[in-house]
């Protein structure tokens, strides 16, 4: 049976802050060294991190408190806010945000203290101080205590743990892959024409015959049509105010954020496009709900979800181009509706579709398994990292 004891964190490896050199000598930052900060971990679902937005030179080192990390550090940003975690790597400085720990690895596994740090959030974030915003001390956090078992249970936990973030992670990557191909794919037959002729080829390169419509070149046969022509666009119906963080129902406001809902107004194969704001796109098919300037667009044709998906993403500048307000900028019901798109005869168009809609069913059983896998790992950290479930040392 593996011991577990309180232990404070100073105790289980060093803890060391970061450093931003002066931004007003742009010989200070360059590609030579990897520079996080907690603005890099804003929506960042890896549990792990080679470089940030920015990095520094050797210069700016040499002339700023950031230290270089090794490889296997855990990084915890410390302020603005508190509880980002992430492991580094390979060698990489951070910030002023961050206080990161170095694990001695006779006494701790960085994948577990990776884990334990996600779930004492709540606890480090109740020590914090500050008045403007709220900060945790170096010295603060080493002298925080958490429950740790001995080296081999850490390693047994964290494996239960990072196998289930390796399959999210692995079934993230897949789908970036696939949206990729399908946005190259939607580029090079509907906005290059280079679609497979009946012999194969590329057709716009290969002698494709051209016309000249509204919307400059497009292929013969082709036409020109809204798109109001596939789908109805209604609005979702909800105020913000019926989200929560625990609810059965995905809860689709403009900012796109993971909220959920008690309620579903629609049960469709939708696109959800924002109204406001950055105009985010993405969709879905289930029953959800959908905040009042939302626009969800469900289209005639269920096939055609894919392909009108890819079309939106690839056309959402021009189509929120006349975008109006200064504070917030928003976009009416008829600029989306009045956009056009060169497509194909109806059965090419379905044959071409079909390739869209089978990827996105691929991509959608993928993000399912990400929500099952993640529901599974989140009910099994607390138990596993307070002790309550107890694993059997190989």
């Amino acid at each position: 049976m593996s011991i577990w004891k309180q232990i404070k964190i100073g105790e289980i490896g060093d803890v060391i802050g970061g450093g931003t050199p002066s931004t007003n000598n742009d010989l200070y930052y360059g590609e030579d060294i990897p520079w996080i900060t907690p603005r890099d971990l804003s929506g960042y679902q890896s549990m792990y991190i080679s470089k940030g937005a920015r990095g520094i030179t050797k210069l700016g080192l040499m002339n700023s408190s950031a230290r270089i990390l090794p490889k296997g550090t855990v990084l915890f940003s410390s302020r603005a806010p508190i509880g980002y975690v992430a492991i580094a790597e390979n060698e990489v400085t951070t910030n002023q945000g961050f206080k990161s720990i170095v694990c001695d690895e006779k006494i701790a596994n960085n994948k577990f203290i990776y884990y334990s740090l996600l779930f004492n959030k709540e606890k480090i974030e109740s020590v914090a101080s500050g008045s403007t915003f709220k900060e945790i001390s170096g010295n603060v956090l080493k002298n925080l205590e958490i429950l740790l078992p001995d080296i081999k249970a850490q390693e047994e936990i964290a494996e239960i743990l990072s196998s289930l973030d390796d399959k999210i992670e692995l079934n993230r990557k897949i789908n970036a892959n696939l949206e990729k191909m399908a946005s190259a794919l939607f580029k090079k037959w509907f906005v290059d024409f280079e679609f497979p002729d009946k012999d194969g080829k590329p057709y716009k390169t290969s002698g494709g015959q051209m016309v000249i419509s509204e919307l400059g070149e497009i292929p013969n046969s082709w036409s020109i049509l809204s798109l109001k022509d596939f789908f109805p666009i209604i609005t979702g119906k909800k105020d913000a105010n019926v989200a929560t963080q625990h609810g059965q129902y995905p809860f689709f406001s403009c900012s796109q954020g993971v909220l959920h809902t008690d309620e579903y107004s629609f049960d469709s194969s939708s696109i959800l496009l924002s109204g406001n704001g950055d105009f985010n796109v993405k969709w879905y098919e289930g029953k959800f709900d959908a905040y009042q300037r939302t626009y969800v667009l469900t289209p005639k044709n269920k096939l055609f979800l894919g392909f009108l998906f890819y079309a939106i993403k690839y056309f959402l500048d021009d189509i929120t181009a006349g975008h109006r307000g200064s504070v917030i900028r928003f976009i009416t019901k008829g600029m989306i509706e009045d956009f056009k798109i060169a497509v194909p005869s109806d059965l090419v168009l379905k044959n071409m579709a079909t390739f869209f809609y089978e990827n996105n069913q691929t991509i959608d059983f993928h993000k399912r398994e990400i929500d099952s896998l993640s529901q599974i790992r989140d009910s099994l950290l607390p138990r596993l990292m307070n002790g309550k479930i107890r694993v059997k040392i190989k």
